[in-house]
């Protein structure tokens, strides 16, 4: 089940310092108030990034097939009868792309599970 997702849901890899860049890291830490170091201690200073590039907006994201989340969203909307696009129904499509682009482990979790329940109704 998880091998059939992981080209949707693709793990970042983590990210290593260079010696220059690891004393960088220390330096910044050191500056740092108590209260934005005590932050840093939570999340781990190994997985702290400094030097990290923001995000892309989510209108530029994009997922395995290179469309984005609106051109996901219509791309799916096309292919359903009208009768069954209610308000849920478009927010779920819209979460579940969202998800997708954003490689969201909770929406991984309903992929894989629906692959499995569908796999229980061919029995």
């Amino acid at each position: 089940m998880s091998g059939e997702s992981s080209k949707i849901f693709e793990a970042e890899s983590a990210r290593v310092f260079t010696p220059e860049e690891e004393e960088q890291k220390r330096c910044i830490y050191e500056k740092m108030s108590l209260r934005r170091k005590r932050f840093i201690d939570r999340i781990g200073f190994a997985q702290w990034d400094p030097f990290q590039l923001p995000k892309d907006p989510l209108d530029i994201r994009r997922e395995a097939t290179q469309r984005t989340v609106q051109e996901l969203v219509r791309d799916f909307s096309l292919t359903v009868p009208r009768q069954n696009q209610g308000n849920d129904y478009a927010r779920g499509v819209l979460e579940c792309a969202v998800g997708i682009v954003n490689k969201n482990d909770r929406i991984r979790g309903i992929y894989d599970f629906c692959l499995w329940y569908e796999r229980q109704l061919d029995k």
